[in-house]
């Protein structure tokens, strides 16, 4: 038999040198947001920061009492009212969370909305309800005949604690509420099933769950009171000065703005301060 000759092979084709792609460097793409930032945020903060470097502001506004105090009440009104947030919303959203009771999920649903209030809206529904020409002094001087009612706190630094409590407590409750929707009821369950009492349940089983969850709230809660200017504004509290109300009253009232520029970084170096603090805290504990 004849053999034939196997087919020759083509040799290959030289490769095709690839085109080049000319790509957009990466930090082309921050510029626009950076730009952003700078014009709305950092431009007017450098420009408070520079007007607080006037010759002798910071020493006046540390020399003075109003600022003293103004410091004091903001830090003491601030720590009570996120720890009073933290009880209150503990309890709600375990009662909401762990125990069934008809429109339950429509109080869950509810609070999602309560957290687009303005603070304005709830202190004025308490003026309406506590204030001195409000209803509960309108049932007091019908009922007893009196001119007056007793209701007058919302004036003071606990009416102004009061509606803090009102308002950001919320704000407590949505992280928790979420982490206990992650939380296994077989716990609970074995728990109780071992003779655990309701108490013993929540301290030994539900709060170490929740500590993250309070930890990011209370946080929150602490950093948005130190800020807190429409409460104070429109309880009308004559008596209570906070940083924010002081900056308010050195720059519009008094027209100092070197003063009120101090007053407002110190505000601002506070408040950033506690967040690093509580970033450093958060990491270490894992949360």
């Amino acid at each position: 038999m004849e053999r034939r000759p196997a087919p020759s092979v083509a040799p290959p084709a030289p490769p095709v040198p690839a085109a080049r792609v000319r790509t957009t460097p990466t930090w082309i793409w921050a510029l626009p947001p950076v730009a952003v930032l700078a014009v709305v945020f950092l431009y007017p903060l450098a420009l408070v920061v520079q007007e607080s470097l006037t010759p002798g502001a910071y020493a006046d506004v540390f020399a003075s009492a109003s600022f003293r105090e103004a410091l004091v009440t903001t830090v003491w009104l601030a720590v009570a009212a996120t720890v009073g947030c933290l009880v209150l919303g503990f309890v709600l959203a375990v009662v909401i969370a762990f125990v069934p009771f008809p429109g339950g999920k429509a109080v869950s649903k509810f609070i999602d909305v309560f957290l687009s209030f303005p603070s304005f809206l709830i202190t004025l529904a308490l003026l309406f309800l506590y204030g001195t020409v409000g209803m509960a002094n309108g049932v007091w001087t019908d009922v007893t005949g009196d001119p007056t009612g007793p209701f007058r706190f919302l004036t003071t630094p606990w009416g102004v604690l009061l509606a803090e409590i009102t308002y950001f407590t919320p704000f407590v409750m949505r992280p928790l509420l979420a982490a206990f929707s992650q939380t296994e009821t077989a716990q609970l369950e074995v728990a109780s099933s071992l003779g655990a009492r309701p108490l013993r349940i929540v301290r030994q089983v539900i709060l170490p769950e929740a500590l993250p969850a309070l930890a990011a709230g209370g946080s929150l809660v602490l950093v948005m009171c130190l800020n807190e200017f429409g409460i104070v504004l429109f309880t009308g509290a004559k008596g209570v000065t906070t940083l924010p109300m002081l900056v308010y009253s050195k720059a519009i009232l008094e027209s100092d703005y070197a003063a009120a520029c101090v007053v407002a970084v110190v505000n601002v170096a506070l408040s950033v301060g506690l967040y690093v603090l509580y970033r450093g805290v958060s990491r270490r504990a894992g949360a």
